[in-house]
């Protein structure tokens, strides 16, 4: 066989089996716990693009959950922060005196 065809066909073959993982992990990208909604959807990031970068897709998978798992706490904890700030702003807003 002439050799671009064998390049054509494991680029094509690669190509199938990143869209298939894909598939089968875009469902659980929906999950609502924060942290590990994080880890996958940065793991499925960090998963392609570590295949991109070289056939380094698991490395890559593994860096993306420590980071997507990393920014979901980072988010949470600013909700959380402007939750409170909010609930003291309202509490603050109905003890103040009201005049009449």
């Amino acid at each position: 066989m002439h050799r671009s065809f064998l390049y054509l066909e494991s680029h094509a073959m690669k190509i199938r089996t990143l869209a298939f993982s894909l598939a089968l992990l875009m469902p659980l990208a929906s999950v609502s716990s924060v942290a590990s909604a994080g880890c996958l959807k940065g793991a499925v990031v960090g998963g392609v693009a570590g295949h991109v970068a070289g056939k380094h897709s698991v490395l890559g998978a593994a860096a993306g959950c420590a980071v997507g798992h990393h920014m979901s706490k980072k988010k949470a904890r600013e909700q959380a922060a402007a939750d409170a700030r909010a609930r003291e702003q309202q509490r603050q807003a109905n003890a103040a005196p009201q005049r009449r």
